[in-house]
């Protein structure tokens, strides 16, 4: 009897084979013959010898004073003292909306809230000095969890919908620098000059402001470069190249001081306000380069297939090509975002007291600071490391929810 004719054995044929024990995946993949196993043993003394070295240099030989006895300049710069409750709400209206995002769309959103929980439980309990080892402060830190928590209870319940959530989110970003700056001196709110914000604090401001406000920008771009209206297309072009052909730091400069020259002495637009416009017309001609390759990549039977049933230009754009050209392009976009984050370190150039700024001036500061460069600078790197790798991470979650490079 055939296996198709006897379906019990045809079914055992079809299983899946059963994953390998460890010690049989080592000795295949590992010590399958004598070059493979040499080179198992290099590289595992290799990792022993450098793994030890650095961990011994990081828990015993560093000296983390510059970090650890000023950790408030690294999160807000200057930002006044008594005024630090606004970031505090600030902080807390993010993470109570992470957790609705959680609770509404699970997925990504609940790896990025754990990680959000995570971080904050460890900057509550880590030992440090100065405020940021106040009790106050520690508590503040910890509160963020339930806020967490009482989003994700909420987000989860059927009344509420993603539209709402994004409503929150959207209204957020109007909030929050509402909230920082201020309204005026002797109000509730006094105002804040953006001089005295610093650190990680204006480092997101400039990265998430840049990204949201490129994304759509050069979306425009992209589809303007490809406009039948010649108007549209030279502009957008003109546009594109034009920024493209000049470093970033030439675009900070121009925004920053010579932008101020044209402008009427009445009308003056705040420093990181001019150093966000540069960062963003920045990246969103590099951006626009990335959904017109999207673009290109769609095949026009579609387009011709969408008017066939009676789409007009615009809806076949918006809903057949558009969603289809970002799919595609998804690894490019998330890896202008993530350079357009590391950027944000080149706003030192116009006095802007973003993080690597903070860790200079820290190093300035105190004469027993200057040979402890190396650990400052190890510590900025390390905090851009996990902001990028946590968009890369989403990038691969939502290229994996999208089906990319499956079909």
């Amino acid at each position: 009897m055939s296996d198709a004719a006897n379906p019990k054995l045809a079914s055992a044929n079809d299983r899946p084979p059963s994953p390998l024990k460890p010690i049989v995946w080592v000795q295949r993949n590992l010590f399958n013959n004598l070059f493979n196993s040499v080179l198992t043993l290099l590289a595992l003394g290799s990792i022993y010898f450098i793994g030890r070295a650095v961990l011994e240099w990081a828990f015993i030989s560093a000296d983390w004073r510059p970090v650890t006895h000023n950790p408030i300049l690294y999160l807000v710069g200057q930002y006044p003292r008594d005024q630090l409750w606004r970031v505090g709400a600030s902080l807390l209206l993010v993470s109570f909306l992470t957790g609705m995002s959680w609770g509404k769309w699970q997925g990504i959103m609940r790896s990025f809230a754990l990680l959000l929980g995570i971080g904050l439980a460890i900057l509550g309990i880590i030992p440090a000095g100065g405020q940021l080892g106040s009790l106050a402060v520690r508590v503040f830190f910890l509160i963020n969890l339930p806020a967490i928590f009482l989003g994700y209870l909420l987000g989860s319940r059927k009344f509420v919908t993603g539209g709402w959530v994004l409503a929150g989110w959207l209204l957020s970003f109007l909030l929050i620098p509402f909230l920082l700056r201020g309204t005026g001196e002797g109000t509730v709110l006094p105002n804040v000059e953006t001089s005295m914000w610093g650190g990680l604090l204006v480092t997101l401001i400039l990265a998430v402001g840049g990204i949201l406000l490129s994304f759509p920008l050069g979306v425009l771009l992209a589809l303007g470069r490809r406009s039948s209206l010649p108007v549209i297309k030279i502009f957008s072009i003109g546009f594109i190249e034009g920024i493209r052909g000049v470093p970033l730091i030439t675009i900070l400069f121009m925004s920053s001081i010579i932008l101020a020259l044209f402008l009427p002495p009445e009308l003056r637009i705040d420093r990181l306000m001019r150093a966000l416009i540069g960062m963003t017309i920045f990246s969103a001609a590099y951006t626009a380069e990335n959904v017109r390759g999207g673009l290109q990549a769609i095949p026009g039977g579609q387009i011709e297939a969408a008017k066939a049933v009676g789409l007009n230009n615009f809806q076949t754009t918006l809903f057949i090509v558009l969603p289809q050209a970002l799919r595609a392009v998804i690894p490019a976009i998330v890896g202008q975002f993530i350079s357009l984050f590391k950027d944000t370190t080149l706003a030192i150039i116009v006095a802007i007291n973003e993080l690597l700024n903070i860790g200079k001036s820290i190093l300035q500061s105190d004469v027993e600071f200057l040979q402890l460069q190396f650990e400052v600078f190890i510590f900025v790197a390390a905090v851009f490391w996990v902001f990028s790798y946590l968009m890369s991470f989403a990038s691969r979650r939502l290229e994996a929810a999208l089906g990319v490079g499956e079909r």
